[in-house]
């Protein structure tokens, strides 16, 4: 199976609050669209939120993992803060993102990077990594790297076309508040039942503390609202491979797990199971599982169904509007279908 790698790299000092806002809102939307363009891919992510020297941090690196709802809540950790000068430590940032991830090597592997901010990089640092050099490795390791600049400061321009040149990626204008528009559809609130319908067939397993992280997360989902839920929805079913349709990005669903083929129900102890399942025994295990995973099956063909009549919706909304450009995700999504075809 082939691997998208996607890294986002992304100022969060205090100029950056509105488009960082909006980005909580566009993730999953954003992470569909690579669904969309490569349904048969592993897909992993990772997020670096960067500062400059002397702020609360310099880089926070989330690294690559197909765990998106883990990335998910680190973006919604995110408050923008620091900065009040320019410029930023960009290239420290870079170069975390291109030496020290754990980039899939694989030949077919697609990898990008997509650099976000508005001020330009400290060249004067000592110590420090230039972006120069940091592209030079980007090329070497087939990793191509956007530059995507938030307002119009004409030094942050020069800086972000040169990266994204020497990376081989594109560069992209927007403004500052990232312009980002939430389209609610006629779909959204049908999908979101359905998903939580889903959300039913999860069996959390494992130890307390790791049965305990997956029922937080599918709480944080049901709080989501209908648009983010649909978003939600598109990159959690859409995929080809059974063990990529996931209900909860996490490696301790059962069911999911049993899909796979990664976990052999018979084999695993007792005390990882969750209470219901511990006073079965091993044929009442099987048939609970079996009846969760047709459950799981006969809903997700549903929800596929109701995606892509929403993204028919969505799509004509775009023309009417002539929406899709000259925003975050508009200028993300697209760049992401050029690079990943």
């Amino acid at each position: 199976m082939d691997h998208v790698d996607v890294a986002f790299v992304l100022d969060t000092t205090g100029s950056m609050a509105h488009l960082i806002d909006g980005a909580k809102k566009k993730i999953w939307s954003i992470a569909d669209q690579v669904r969309k363009a490569r349904p048969d891919a592993t897909v992993r992510f990772a997020l670096i939120g960067y500062r400059d020297r002397g702020d609360e941090y310099i880089t926070d690196v989330n690294g690559l993992t197909d765990d998106l709802q883990d990335i998910y809540a680190e973006l919604l950790r995110y408050e923008a803060a620091g900065g009040g000068d320019t410029p930023e430590s960009v290239n420290e940032a870079l170069n975390v993102a291109v030496a020290k991830l754990d980039w899939d090597r694989g030949a077919t592997s697609r990898r990008l990077v997509f650099l976000v901010g508005d001020a330009p990089p400290h060249m004067d640092y000592p110590q420090d990594v230039p972006f120069t050099a940091s592209m030079a490795l980007a090329v070497e390791k087939g990793i191509v790297v956007n530059a995507v600049q938030a307002g119009d400061a004409t030094d942050t321009e020069f800086a972000w076309r040169s990266i994204a040149a020497l990376g081989k990626g594109e560069y992209m204008a927007i403004p500052q508040s990232g312009n980002m528009q939430v389209v609610e559809t006629p779909y959204d609130e049908q999908i979101r039942g359905l998903q939580l319908k889903i959300d039913l067939t999860v069996v959390p397993y494992g130890s307390a503390r790791d049965q305990s992280r997956v029922e937080e997360k599918l709480r944080l989902k049901s709080e989501s609202s209908p648009a983010a839920a649909a978003d939600m929805a598109g990159y959690m079913n859409r995929a080809t491979s059974k063990s990529e349709r996931k209900a909860v990005t996490d490696d301790n669903d059962l069911v999911n797990r049993v899909i796979s083929g990664d976990v052999e129900l018979s084999t695993l102890p007792g005390a990882e199971l969750p209470e219901p399942m511990q006073a079965m025994d091993a044929e009442q295990r099987k048939v609970f599982i079996d009846t969760k995973i047709a459950e799981r099956d006969a809903l997700q063909a549903e929800i596929l169904g109701l995606v892509l009549e929403r993204d028919q919706y969505l799509s004509e909304q775009a023309e009417k509007s002539g929406d899709g450009g000259d925003s975050f995700d508009g200028e993300v999504k697209e760049t992401m279908v050029r690079q990943l075809m």
